[in-house]
This record gives C-alpha cells, structure tokens and sequence, in this order.
C-alpha cells in the first residue's frame, strides 16, 4: 500500500474502535488488547491488521508506561527477556508458513488451558501454602514456557495478552503493579518486533497512514483507563482479567 489506503467507513469504524480499546487496554482494562486485535483483522487482511496495529500499541504503550513506570517489577521482566527473544524469532520464522486459523486455535487453546492451571494453581497454593502449586509460578520451566509463547504470539499476532495476564497473575502482582509490569513489558517488545516487522513489510507507508488517522480515537481511551482502574479493588480487577481472557480464548476458538 502507498499513501492512505482506500477504506469504507464500516472499515474505518472498526479500525477507530479498535483504536479506543487499544488505549484502554495499555492504561485501564487489562484484557480489552485482543479485541483491538479482532477488530483490526476484521477490518483489514490478517498480514495488513497485524503490521498497521504494532505502531498503534506502541502510542498506547507509551501512555502506558508515563502512567505507570514507578510500579513495575523488573525482577520478572528480565527473568522473561531471553525467553520472549526466543519465541519472537520463532515467530518470525514461522510467519507465512502457518494460517490465521491455526494460529487463532493454538492461542484460543493455549490460553483456555493456561486458565485451567492457573485455577489449579491458586487452590493449591491456599492448601498447601508451601506445596508445589506455590511454587509453580515461580519455576524455571513455567517462566520458559510462558516467555517463549508470549514472544510467539506477539510476533504473529499482537496477541500475547492474555498469555500475559496468566503469568503475571500467577505471581499474584497487585494490580497497580500488574499494569507497571505489563506497560513496560510490551512497550520494549513491541519496538524489538520493528525491525522484523519492517523485513515482513508489515508496516509500510499505508499502514502508518492509517495508524496517524486513527490516533484521535486511540488518545481518549488511554486517558480513560487509569479513571476506571481508580475505581476497580484488587479482587474485581482479578476477575475482570480472568473474565476478558477466557472471553478472548474463545473468540479466537470460535472465529
């Protein structure tokens, strides 16, 4: 695409949709980032929604990160690092060689069970406090597993929220540090993923045509979320992401 792609306006509504949750999902409603990712690919194709999006959350991101910067734990993000790396350049490997649909299923079923183990986890860890469903989260295997498939997914898709949502409400993070942890997390994975996405020709003059249009939407909704999160305790907003993630797990199974 050069310049400003032709778009309908039912094409553009979505896109600017998307755009507000976009915001709201990197300052608020942790969750609400796969369906920005469902209304970008029903507006545009798979490969054109994933590369016009990336810049879209990195504006998000860092609205994000100016919020919260001060709540983050590090501890988790560089024990992730190598592990993301990883699954980023699976990602990008593996990108023209599997569908959209495979890809939707794998993370709708990834995600689902995830859910299970985490579930799991939590009654285990409350009867046996020292047992080994404490300490699950906390292993080197789990932390791998959980690294390399967020790397994936956001590389193929811009999907690895609810993969990291599981992970760190595994570690039971308070929700102020939840956001902290997520915003600089995606932000620094979100511009590695640039220069691959340049390669792929994800991103071009169209897409960033689009992506400077859309910004108007995207500012409201990340101006929105910390007024919401003001007025969320820390058992609603658990249930909230639970919630939007297993609802995300199953538009993915069912799209």
């Amino acid at each position: 695409m050069r310049g400003m792609p032709d778009l309908t306006h039912a094409q553009w509504a979505l896109l600017a949709l998307g755009a507000f949750f976009a915001g709201l999902s990197k300052t608020g409603i942790a969750g609400l980032g796969i369906l920005s990712v469902t209304l970008f690919a029903n507006a545009l194709p798979a490969r054109e929604s994933t590369g016009t999006l990336l810049p879209m959350l990195i504006c998000a991101d860092v609205f994000g990160v100016a919020i919260y910067r001060r709540h983050a734990h590090w501890g988790h993000l560089w024990k992730l690092c190598p592990w993301v790396v990883c699954g980023i350049v699976a990602g990008y490997a593996a990108m023209g060689r599997v569908t959209d649909s495979q890809v939707r299923f794998a993370m709708g079923t990834l995600v689902l069970g995830l859910m299970v183990l985490h579930l799991w986890q939590q009654r285990q860890a409350a009867l046996n406090p020292g047992g080994f469903g404490a300490l699950l989260p906390h292993s080197a295997w789990f932390r791998a597993t959980m690294g390399i498939l967020a790397g994936f997914t956001t590389m193929v898709a811009n999907a690895a929220g609810p993969i990291m949502a599981m992970y760190l409400l595994a570690m039971a993070l308070p929700k102020m540090a939840f956001l902290g942890t997520t915003a600089w997390f995606f932000m620094l994975v979100n511009l590695f993923k640039v220069p691959f996405s340049l390669d792929l020709g994800l991103i071009n003059a169209g897409s960033l045509a689009i992506d400077a249009a859309l910004l108007p939407a995207l500012v409201p909704g990340a101006l929105l979320g910390p007024v919401i999160v003001k007025r969320i305790n820390q058992k609603w907003f658990e249930r909230m992401v639970l919630t939007l993630t297993v609802t995300a797990a199953l538009r993915l199974l069912l799209s």
